[in-house]
């Protein structure tokens, strides 16, 4: 028998869509789940128009501006936390005190001591979570995971990570929540940066301690009227200052010894979702780029001197890989890998034992975040 999880998507924007789009499919990729996704309401005070959108296009039979109406709802087990970062705190502590079970993007909290506070209130709730570092789910991130614990590289010795975007690269780009400080918490490390420190500690291992300097190369923008997407542009209005980073730069130890580097940037002209990271041991390498998500290039087996590099395409026996396609080089894309945490996150509920990256993930990654805002302040490494 297949448990029924009703679910309700508080913001309904991008990622609240790419949510509802993933729920709406996990059942054709993952038959035997063991539990049966339905969408019975969406919340949004933004915008009328999306609204409509969920109850013409999902069916979503039930929608309203307040967030907690949904929330308050007997009838929904799962709430997926899609608004803006100012929302998350307070959507996510009182579905979780409510019982309900939590999807929540990154980075949570707008700080770590709100990140804190909802992995409290989901610990002392006993519900399950999931938080949306996508990235991680990857079937070739799968692949360079195994290939690092199983020593085919040997001991690891250094780690480059980029994370490089030019959604705020346009000057006339509006001072949107993104911009403001106590709307979003940090700028590019908690939206990028975090993923990144994702990606290290899932392939690589922990992060002990770490060096940051931030930027913030575009100081002023123009107010945004109505604007709340990365990519609007703001009017004639006034310029306002932007209390965010718009780069960071991170040098990364980890527990293993391993040195490694970490860039992200929201700001950088001709780079877009530039994202992926180069794992170099004593007597392998591996690197994965994001815009070739379905290639993980391998460097193995060879002499230290001279050795040369293979593609590793994608195929069914890698990671999630074969819940999407029959074949080798058949590529997935971004909404797929939310299918395959949608299913971690499911499986979780059924069998009440965590899979894929929890709050508990969320909570590593944004002690990282606040050491790199301290060592940026500081001007000192900070021990994690």
């Amino acid at each position: 028998m297949s448990l029924n999880v009703n679910i309700g998507i508080v913001g309904f924007g991008w990622m609240g869509q790419v949510h509802a789009k993933a729920l709406t499919r996990v059942l054709q990729h993952y038959r035997d789940l063991g539990a049966t996704p339905r969408l019975v309401g969406v919340a949004d005070p933004a915008d009328d128009d999306r609204l409509d959108y969920a109850r013409k296009v999902f069916g979503i039979s039930w929608t309203t501006p307040d967030w907690a109406d949904l929330v308050s709802r007997d009838d929904i087990d799962l709430v997926c936390v899609a608004g803006p970062n100012f929302t998350h705190r307070d959507v996510a502590v009182t579905a979780a005190k409510a019982g309900k079970h939590i999807w929540i993007e990154k980075p949570a909290g707008r700080n770590l001591a709100e990140t804190q506070e909802i992995a409290d209130a989901i610990a002392a709730a006993g519900v399950a979570s999931a938080v949306g570092f996508n990235y991680r789910n990857a079937p070739a991130v799968e692949v360079a995971r195994d290939l690092v614990a199983s020593g085919r590289i040997g001991e690891v010795r250094h780690v480059r990570v980029q994370m490089l975007g030019d959604y705020c690269a346009h000057p006339d780009g509006a001072l949107t929540w993104r911009f403001v400080r106590d709307q979003a918490g940090s700028g590019v490390i908690g939206d990028l940066a975090s993923h990144g420190l994702d990606l290290a500690q899932y392939v690589v291992g922990p992060i002990t301690a770490l060096l940051a300097e931030t930027s913030t190369f575009i100081t002023r923008r123009p107010q945004a009227i109505g604007a709340s997407s990365h990519f609007s542009r703001g009017a004639d209005g006034p310029l306002l200052p932007v209390e965010n980073e718009d780069h960071v730069l991170t040098m990364l130890r980890f527990a293993s010894g391993a040195k490694g580097f970490l860039e992200a940037s929201r700001a950088s002209v001709g780079e877009q979702n530039s994202y992926g990271f180069e794992v170099h041991g004593s007597t392998g390498s591996l690197a994965w780029d994001f815009r070739r998500m379905g290639e993980l290039q391998v460097c193995l087996g060879q002499d230290y001197q001279g050795a040369s590099w293979t593609t590793h395409r994608v195929g069914p026996g890698d990671g999630e890989a074969g819940a999407f396609q029959p074949d080798t080089a058949i590529p997935l894309s971004f909404d797929d890998l939310k299918v395959i945490e949608a299913q971690r996150l499911l499986t979780s509920i059924v069998t009440r034992t965590p899979d894929g990256a929890t709050i508990a993930d969320m909570v590593l990654a944004a002690r990282l975040v606040d050491a790199m805002l301290r060592s940026d302040a500081e001007k000192r490494w900070i021990s994690v």
